[in-house]
């Protein structure tokens, strides 16, 4: 499980989160919503150690681990797949992989990943940044099978992708929750976010809004409370 207890944190122009609670069970999808500007990265960078908070705490399992830096996280299995692909461009498809995977773990990476994601099998030789986007998230996202972690934080996997892309990369992760981990996950499609999420997290303006069940708060009242219309 991945927790933050009354976090804040920010950059130099000011907090950006307030007060944020927010737990993310094992085996369960908690999707992350909120307009531009609500803090949804800034949150995501909290939890795998890259902004530490200015308060409050993040917990593993119940384990404190706040100020903690991204590779000692990584170590205990946050594994973060950031807005953009999140990928070494300029690398082929199977040093990716290697590089993901950790030292002394090459073959076994890439045959997991190719499991997961045969296309990848047919470009291990292939420049990264030749592959079709759907193809470069596909390679992001097999971070998260060669690493077996035990909490993943995707933010915006979906963006700019084909509709039959996004069926995809929305199918695997579901997959990787089955498998145990904890999923946080920050996505534009609110349906799609709505149709996989065990719960929902909404925030506005760097607070938590709202946090319940998918059943509890419906598309149209999420998009009010993008507007500050749902209380927390």
């Amino acid at each position: 499980m991945l927790e933050l207890r009354n976090v804040s944190a920010g950059y130099d122009t000011g907090l950006v989160l307030r007060n944020i609670d927010l737990a993310v069970p094992d085996n369960s999808v908690v999707a992350l919503l909120g307009p531009n500007g609500a803090g949804k990265t800034t949150l995501l960078r909290v939890a795998s150690g890259q902004l530490p908070p200015a308060s409050g705490q993040l917990l593993i399992d119940g384990q404190d681990v706040t100020g903690a830096p991204p590779f000692e996280l990584n170590r205990r299995g946050v594994c973060h797949v950031p807005e953009g692909r999140g990928i070494f461009r300029t690398l082929s498809v199977a040093d990716n992989l290697r590089l993901q995977a950790g030292r002394g773990s090459g073959r076994d990476a890439i045959n997991r990943a190719v499991e997961a994601f045969p296309r990848l099998g047919e470009r291990l030789k292939q420049t990264a940044s030749t592959m079709s986007g759907g193809e470069q998230q596909m390679l992001a996202l097999a971070h998260a099978y060669v690493t077996d972690p035990a909490v993943v934080l995707l933010d915006e996997v979906s963006m700019g992708l084909a509709p039959k892309i996004v069926d995809e990369i929305f199918a695997h992760i579901q997959k990787i929750a089955a498998k145990g981990a904890a999923l946080l996950l920050v996505e534009q499609y609110i349906p799609r976010a709505l149709e996989v999420a065990d719960y929902v997290c909404i925030l506005n303006r760097g607070r938590v809004r709202f946090v319940g069940e998918p059943d509890e708060i419906g598309e149209e009242a999420v998009l009010r409370s993008y507007l500050g219309d749902v209380a927390s």
